[in-house]
């Protein structure tokens, strides 16, 4: 164990160097999102550092709990780790586990406040505030060189001490005394779930430390000892799946086994809390495409790396491709694909407008120069349509559903066509099984609107099973 003594304990704080101008400023209430029985924080990453480095400088005690997809598998086996996520102060929402579940119930959250991501922020907040640090767990050296990281990135970080999680019992006295004797104003507790919640506790009246958070294996990240996910996978809910790529044989139950476990108790707990008889229609169907698109999701990931190495490696532009569509009743949203054309290709198009093998406002060309090398065989297979599973996640778009439209398209469509516009757009419908491009846009628009007035879980589940045959004939795919 490591810890500076010379640390006059803490309130000397309140002199800190820096942005001390909105520091010690009476705290709004907290905004949540009640899932699973829990209270979540309801904020951006800056305003919960903020709010835990006041609490730090106020001596105000703090137990902070990160809530992951892990720690709900958790709290459904443990009653006793549930009751300690209950009775802690702060409850933060971590990872696209709980996006997932919020958005089954819909009840937004804000920011993902994973420990991960806010360790860097609480530094560099203690650090300008001289608000010194504790680090216990982990294996011997990794607390240490995880702080070491931190204050090679901000010099004035005091440390007050770090400390392995392997000790016996029968030390937990003189673990207890070194914190306490440290001055910390923050003590990040990394033992892993349930124990570091447990931990601290069973310990927080022996601790003279204002806030204590439990944070799981971030030690490992920042010290050097494990890498972290590329920010790619880390933007779209991926993370775990670097995790496991990293660390199979430890992980393997807990993501491949627990996130399924996951999602259905997250499936239950929204078909518990669903609303009114009038709306289960829909709640079945969006439950539905939650639960297969993150099977695909997870199916189709080495799938998504190697498309995304194609395309980089081809000419070095972005990988996906993004574009204003007008969603269920007139909303827009951002459809995400594959980029199958060269990075200027908007700008060609109007070059190659009296090409159109279409008639009316919606451009095609069965050999458009545009189209790239591995555009054509993404294209021809269907995997440039791969990244709209995101989409679906998002609730933007349904795996089934209207094709979706372009907002000039829209502009134009008389009363009849507009209700195409009162279904969800889809990754594959009618118009998908019977010919794609190959279809007049007016036919499109026409099998569209049947599908809206008609729609139902079975004929979903019909048009999901017709699309495999689709998609391999490859019948207008260009």
């Amino acid at each position: 164990m490591y810890y500076n003594p010379d640390f006059t304990p803490a309130f000397d704080m309140r002199r800190a160097i820096a942005p001390a101008p909105r520091l010690l400023v009476p705290a709004e209430p907290n905004k949540t999102t009640h899932l699973f029985g829990l209270d979540l924080r309801k904020a951006t990453r800056v305003e919960t550092a903020d709010q835990l480095i006041d609490r730090a400088l106020l001596g105000t005690p703090t137990r902070v709990s990160f809530v992951n997809a892990h720690c709900i598998n958790t709290l459904y086996r443990d009653p006793q780790y549930a009751q300690v996520l209950r009775d802690s102060d702060l409850l933060l929402p971590d990872g696209s586990g709980m996006r997932i579940a919020s958005k089954l119930v819909g009840r937004p959250l804000g920011e993902n406040l994973n420990g991960t991501d806010l360790f860097p922020d609480l530094c560099a907040r203690a650090a300008y505030a001289g608000v010194p640090i504790f680090l216990l767990g982990g294996e011997p050296g990794v607390a240490a060189a995880a702080a070491a990281e931190m204050q090679r990135r901000y010099p004035p970080l005091r440390v007050a001490g770090t400390r392995d999680g392997f000790f016996a019992p029968e030390e937990m006295r003189d673990v207890i005394g070194a914190i306490n004797a440290s001055g910390a104003g923050l003590l990040f507790v990394g033992m892993g779930v349930p124990r570091q919640e447990q931990w601290i506790a069973q310990y927080a009246d022996r601790l003279r430390v204002p806030v204590l958070l439990g944070v799981g294996g971030l030690f490992d990240y920042y010290s050097g000892r494990i890498p972290r996910a590329p920010l790619a996978l880390r933007k779209i809910g991926c993370k775990w799946a670097w995790r496991l790529i990293q660390e199979p044989k430890r992980l393997a139950n807990r993501y491949l086994i627990g996130n399924a476990r996951f999602l259905a108790h997250a499936s239950a707990y929204a078909l518990s809390e669903r609303l009114p008889l009038a709306e289960l229609g829909a709640g079945v169907k969006r439950l539905g495409d939650v639960l297969a698109t993150a099977f695909a999701l997870l199916v189709a990931l080495p799938i998504f790396l190697a498309v995304a190495l194609a395309i980089k490696l081809e000419d070095g532009g972005p990988v996906f491709f993004k574009q204003t569509r007008v969603g269920e009743n007139g909303r827009p949203f951002r459809m995400i694909k594959f980029r199958s054309m060269v990075v200027d290709a908007e700008q060609h198009r109007a070059a190659l407008l009296a090409h159109s093998e279409r008639d009316a406002m919606c451009f095609k060309m069965r050999r458009d120069p545009r189209v790239t090398r591995v555009g054509a065989v993404l294209r021809r297979l269907s995997l440039d349509e791969l990244p709209q599973l995101l989409n679906v996640l998002s609730g933007a778009m349904s795996l089934v559903g209207p094709r979706p439209a372009l907002p000039q398209e829209v502009v134009r469509y008389g009363d009849r066509s507009r209700k195409r516009l009162q279904g969800k757009p889809g990754i594959t419908c009618t118009w998908q099984v019977s010919g794609r491009a190959e279809i007049p846009f007016e036919r499109q628009v026409e099998l569209d609107i049947a599908y809206v007035e008609q729609r139902s879980v079975l004929k979903d589940i019909g048009l999901l099973l017709r699309t495999v045959p689709a998609v391999i004939s490859a019948r207008g795919a260009y």
